[in-house]
Parts: structure tokens; sequence; C-alpha cells
């Protein structure tokens, strides 16, 4: 159960990444969820090996660069995928920033319950 809540709000992030950033749109939260599953198996494959090669340049610019790999998995996510659409580089890197901020916000807001 923990799982799939986590996946819906992964897709919800990346809708609401959708509605801020213009020219990054998405269909439908269902395809949310699937581009969400094609970004998660991106990172699993893709993802440590762009890190390794971009090592250098990363360290230069003390980790922002990790926000134009993460673009570059956004971009490829969309060549993947019919169900979301990304018009160039920039709204990638902005839909990057964009996606990782809203992520800390929904996944590190300490929650009481009671």
């Amino acid at each position: 159960m923990g799982l799939f809540v986590t996946w819906l709000l992964y897709a919800f992030c990346l809708y609401l990444t959708a509605l801020i950033v213009p020219s990054f749109t998405i269909k439908s939260f269902g395809s949310a969820m699937i581009v969400v599953l094609i970004i998660g198996f991106l990172n699993m494959v893709l993802t440590p090996i762009l890190m390794f090669l971009t090592l250098p340049i990363n360290i230069i610019t003390l980790g922002f660069f990790t926000f134009v790999v993460n673009a570059i998995i956004l971009r490829i996510a969309s060549g993947l995928s019919s169900g979301i659409e990304i018009k160039g580089w920039i709204p990638a890197i902005i839909g990057a920033i964009v996606l990782a901020c809203i992520q800390a916000l929904i996944f590190n807001y300490p929650v009481r319950l009671g």
C-alpha cells in the first residue's frame, strides 16, 4: 500500500509541475502515472551512468548540474511516452527544478497525526 501511495504522490508532483511550467504538458493523471514508471526505470538505469560521466562538471557547479541530468531523463521519458510533451531544453531544466522543489515539499514536510 505504501508503494502505491508513493507512486500516486510522485505522479501528482509531475502533474503539478506540468501545470506550473509552460511548454511542459501532460495529457492526464493516468499519463503522469505511466511517465513516473518510465522515469523511475530511467533513474535506475541511466542516472548512475550520467552522474558518473558528468562528475567533474557536477563538482565544479557544486551539484547544480544534477538538474541538467534530471532534465535529460525527463526529455528521454517524453520521447518514450506520448503522455508527456516537453518543448525544448529550457522547459525541461525548469521542469526538473520545479519537480525537485515540489517533491522536496511533499516528501520532506513533517506530518503530525494526532
